[in-house]
């Protein structure tokens, strides 16, 4: 992990900045946190309820990302950050994919924050500039206060007041959400978990208290999937954890080929207020 990450990390337990200490992170009041040999650290303070996605979900997530389907959101991501300089740090990052998109074309660094083990795993390797962290995006972030230049937050949950508070003034917060189309084909033919129609407003609504939108990007696209792919990209999704693996396989190969479903998210780019 490059000494430019650590720089911007902190204590789970205290809030006091990480130093390294060997293969070890270590605070001021001996909180120690050893890097893995896969490259990640776990800052999590204990507690949390929250269940990361499993090393069959992140597997799924990583061969369907790497096959090139979502890049077009990828592209957006990484041209909605291309005019700030400074730290990037990815708010449940899964694999990596997006941030390390969005710093293959400067010498940023990033850090990406996963509650997944085994999304951190492949994370760490997603980049030389990119650092992967075991964090819960619920509790507060091990991310120093003003350290980063930009927050991204592609299909992951959103903790506003924490999302600001790592943020430095100037910076700006991307989201990235579904819209009621997105995979719409997909939804309705297996029973999906299907879209809320008024997600984009109630994601103003619910960083309105720490932001201020400045723009709205709609990206559109068609997917040419396999029957393989198409399981991924379920597996990607809140379904996956409602879905018999076995029933889903099933029945999308049941469903008229070619598999083209569409595409459609929101790439939002919001300003740090204060």
């Amino acid at each position: 992990m490059l000494d430019d990450v650590v720089a911007v990390l902190a204590c789970p337990h205290c809030g006091a900045d990480l130093d390294r200490a060997g293969n070890s992170l270590r605070c001021p009041a001996n909180h120690v946190f050893d890097v893995a040999r896969q490259g990640y650290v776990s800052l999590l303070a204990g507690g949390t309820k929250v269940v990361g996605d499993t090393a069959a979900m992140v597997a799924a997530r990583a061969e369907f990302l790497e096959a090139g389907h979502y890049a077009p959101i990828a592209e957006a991501v990484a041209s909605a950050v291309s005019s700030l300089d400074g730290c990037l740090v990815d708010v449940g990052a899964g694999t990596g994919y997006y941030l390390a998109r969005a710093l293959a074309e400067s010498n940023r660094v990033g850090v990406a924050l996963d509650v997944s083990k085994y999304a951190c795993r492949r994370a760490a390797k997603a980049h030389p500039r990119l650092g992967a962290v075991v964090a819960d995006a619920w509790q507060v972030l091990p991310v120093r206060s003003g350290a980063a230049s930009a927050v991204l937050n592609v299909f992951a949950p959103r903790n506003a007041a924490e999302m600001h508070r790592v943020l430095r003034p100037g910076g700006e917060l991307v989201v990235v959400v579904p819209n009621s189309g997105h995979l719409v084909e997909l939804v309705s033919a297996l029973g999906l978990l299907q879209v809320d129609e008024r997600k984009q407003e109630r994601l103003t609504e619910q960083l309105a208290d720490h932001f201020d939108l400045v723009s709205q990007d709609a990206r559109e696209f068609r997917l040419s999937l396999s029957p393989e792919e198409a399981e991924s990209v379920v597996a990607m999704g809140p379904s996956a954890w409602h879905a018999d693996p076995e029933d889903l396989r099933a029945r999308i190969a049941d469903l008229p080929k070619p598999l083209a479903p569409t595409a459609s998210v929101t790439v939002a780019r919001f300003a740090r207020r204060g």
